[in-house]
């Protein structure tokens, strides 16, 4: 045999190299990640990438079982099985290549309004999507099908970016969606707090995008048993122009 024959050896495995990748994630403030990402930063195969990622236990999740998407967990996060919602949403709905805003009674309470606590992060989204758990995390999907003429913001000093419903557009939602938030009752309970800082001028900006006469005649009577009588005005103006 001669000298200079060299067997070939499988190739090194380099352990802990997901475990380093994360770690640098963590340290630009950044919680999300994909497996082709570890893959292309790391040269790790797929196999030995999905190897120790397993190996990592609680600090890495996957989103969905069939997603090569994770997000990374600090220790004080572990109880709540995910970091925050907004610190990755954004991210998520980006990769995805979809469409999105936080939605109804989770965009209220950006703007102060929580007549009531709720267990779930609202989303509206284009497309119908399955319901998402991670342990005390849970995310439930509207379906909107024109989703890119609602008016919407980014969420200010934010962790991540964020995309919400504006405050008028978020009270036309609340209204369309009430019978799967429990009703007109509670989406009058979380207009409430919100009438002090509506625009009239985005209110009806934001019928005009919904162009949905049944609704703007729900919006007219909440807004009436609520005292508003200026916004209410205002919304039978445009329904009378619009008839």
């Amino acid at each position: 045999m001669s000298s200079h024959f060299k067997p070939s050896t499988p190739p090194i495995r380099r352990r802990g190299t997901a475990a380093r990748f994360i770690e640098d994630k963590l340290s630009l403030g950044l919680v999300t990640f994909t497996l082709e990402e570890l893959l292309e930063k790391s040269g790790l195969s797929r196999i030995a990438a999905r190897n120790q990622l397993l190996h990592l236990g609680w600090k890495v999740i996957r989103v969905a079982p069939r997603q090569e998407f994770f997000l990374i967990l600090n220790p004080e996060q572990r109880v709540l099985g995910a970091p925050p919602v907004a610190w990755w949403l954004d991210t998520y709905f980006r990769w995805l290549g979809r469409p999105y805003y936080l939605a109804l009674q989770s965009a209220a309470a950006e703007y102060g309004s929580m007549p009531q606590a709720i267990q779930v992060v609202q989303v509206m989204t284009d497309r119908p999507r399955r319901e998402l758990t991670l342990e005390r995390i849970r995310l439930q999907f509207f379906v909107k099908k024109r989703i890119d003429v609602t008016p919407v913001e980014s969420v200010r000093n934010a962790y991540a970016a964020l995309t919400v419903s504006t405050r008028e557009a978020t009270c036309l939602d609340l209204i369309r969606y009430a019978p799967r938030i429990g009703g007109m009752e509670r989406a009058a309970e979380t207009i409430e707090p919100l009438l002090p800082h509506l625009d009239k001028r985005k209110i009806l900006r934001a019928l005009v995008a919904e162009a949905d006469p049944k609704i703007a005649r729900h919006l007219e009577q909440v807004l009436g048993e609520l005292g508003h009588a200026t916004l209410a005005s205002a919304v039978r103006r445009h329904l009378s122009v619009g008839e």
